[in-house]
This record gives structure tokens, C-alpha cells and sequence, in this order.
């Protein structure tokens, strides 16, 4: 079954509107390139320009969500086997699948010495956290209702009601795509640091899979399109600050603990055990 026309343009309006936003990998690359003439400051023309980029298209797209909302969830749709495939596979890559990508590349890293990799994983992990955290009290503040609740309502909100009454009003923003954009930013910003050639591939690449995060959550009747607007722009905003909070704060609490710090062997047979001081410094007391 294919997917109607109808369906495929209104489903672009979002599509572009998330993809377009942190213009990757102009913003993250600009952002990165300030970070060698430190002191740099955390808050750059880049975050008005991104925050502008947020409320403009919110409002712009904020008046087709119900028109949006009818048309990726009527039957034809929803029938439709390879997009519940593909949504429930983006949706799952981007929560808890970043969170086990991220922690696993931090892992690897610090196991094998390959500095960059648990830089990576580390502020990767860091900035998502950062982002729901971000979300989870956005949502319980706003309390707006979940497209699924009948009747279909995209201008119910009440204050405090997501923490009140439960998941079916915490729809604003979208939780699963500010993980998506969480991830698509701070592994961009990491990759322009230490292979700034490689960002024109990495960048589109990331950020076009949060983008399809966002369009999943549509279809799967959970948010409204301006949940997923907002939502990438708090992950993006999220990702950003975080690489570059740690970037321009060289010996952080933080980097000094978890990057700087070493896994160990320990006395036992597979026994790994956490050092605060280089492994380097371990294994020549040994």
C-alpha cells in the first residue's frame, strides 16, 4: 500500500520545517569554529538566530496541526506496513536507542583509549539527558493533550495538568524528538571539532533521522506537529550547549571525572574497577 500524495506533502511541511532549523551544519560548524579563540562565551548570535528559527516556524505550522494530525493517522495511512516499521525503528533509535548508542560509543572508548570516542558518548549522552530533563517539566507544566484524546482538541492546555492528569496531557514538546535532536546536535558539534570534513555528511545525516523522529511521532498519533517543532529545537539547543559548555570549560567536575578517570583492571578475574587518576598512572604502580 503506498502512501497518498495528499499525505506525503502535509507530512513534508514538518519534515522541512525540523530538518531546516538548526541549519546543519552551518550553526553547529560556526558554533564549534568560536571555541578555539577562548574565552568564548556559551551563548553565541547562533542560539537568537536558532531560538528566532523555533518560534517562527511553531507559529507558522501551529494553525495546520489538527489538518495535520487527520491526515497521517486516517486509515489508509495507519494501514500502511513499512511506515509502522519505520516509525516504530526511529522511534526506538532515538529513545532509549540513543541512550544505549551513546554509552556504548563512551564505553568503547574508555576501554580502548580512543579519547575522542568517550568525548562522544560522554557529552552525547550528556545533552540528551539534559534535553528531556528540559522536556519532561515543560510537559508537565503545559499540560497540553495528546492528539489521541477524543475529542481532538490541539488548543487544550492547562497549567500544571500533564503532572495532574497524567501522559495523555503531556504531549507538548515532543519527548522522543528532542532525544533525536539531542544526539544529531552534540555528535555533529563533536565530529566539527575533530573532522570538521566530515560534517557536510554527518550533519545532514543525523539531523534528517531526528527529523523522521518527530514525523514518527506524528503518525503514531502521540504529538502534534508543533510539539516536534519545538522539540528539535530544545534537542538541538540542548546538544549545542552541552559540547560546547564542556569545550569552553577545559578541566570541568565533569570531564575530569568520567574522561580523565580510568577504568582499571582489578584484583579479580574480570573484575574492572574505577580510577580517578590516568590509567597510565595505574598501570605503572602495578
Amino acid at each position: 500500500m503506498t502512501v497518498a500524495p495528499s499525505v506525503r506533502r502535509m507530512l513534508l511541511v514538518p519534515l522541512l520545517a525540523m530538518a531546516a532549523l538548526p541549519m546543519a551544519p552551518r550553526v553547529v560548524h560556526a558554533q564549534a569554529d568560536t571555541i578555539a579563540g577562548a574565552p568564548a562565551r556559551l551563548f553565541t548570535l547562533n542560539d537568537a538566530l536558532l531560538g528566532a528559527g523555533v518560534a517562527l516556524a511553531t507559529l507558522a505550522i501551529r494553525p495546520l496541526d489538527e489538518q495535520l494530525a487527520a491526515a497521517v493517522t486516517d486509515s489508509g495511512t495507519q494501514a500502511n506496513r513499512k511506515l509502522r516499521r519505520l516509525a516504530s525503528f526511529v522511534r526506538t533509535t532515538a529513545e532509549p536507542g540513543s541512550y544505549l548508542i551513546g554509552g556504548t560509543m563512551y564505553l568503547a572508548g574508555r576501554l580502548s583509549g580512543n579519547a575522542k570516542l568517550a568525548d562522544v558518548g560522554l557529552h552525547g549522552t550528556e545533552a540528551l539527558a539534559i534535553g528531556e530533563a528540559a522536556a519532561v517539566l515543560i510537559k508537565g507544566m503545559v499540560g497540553r493533550q495528546r492528539p489521541s484524546v477524543k475529542p481532538r482538541n490541539s488548543h487544550s492546555y492547562g497549567l500544571l495538568r500533564g503532572f495532574r492528569e497524567g501522559d495523555d496531557y503531556r504531549s507538548f514538546p515532543s519527548g522522543h524528538t528532542v532525544a533525536g535532536f539531542a544526539a544529531a546536535a552534540a555528535v555533529t558539534s563533536e565530529v566539527s571539532r575533530y573532522a570538521p570534513g566530515a560534517v557536510w555528511v554527518v550533519g545532514p545525516a543525523l539531523y534528517g533521522g531526528a527529523a523522521l523522529v518527530g514525523a514518527s511521532r506524528m503518525y503514531n498519533n502521540r504529538h502534534w506537529a508543533s510539539d516536534v517543532i519545538v522539540g528539535a529545537g530544545i534537542g538541538t539547543f540542548a546538544g549545542l550547549k552541552t559540547v560546547r559548555w564542556h569545550h569552553t570549560h577545559a578541566g570541568n567536575t565533569i570531564d575530569r571525572v568520567f574522561l580523565t578517570g580510568a577504568l582499571v583492571p582489578g584484583d579479580g578475574i574480570g573484575d574492572v574497577r574505577w580510577s580517578i587518576v590516568p590509567a597510565s598512572f595505574v598501570s605503572a604502580r602495578h
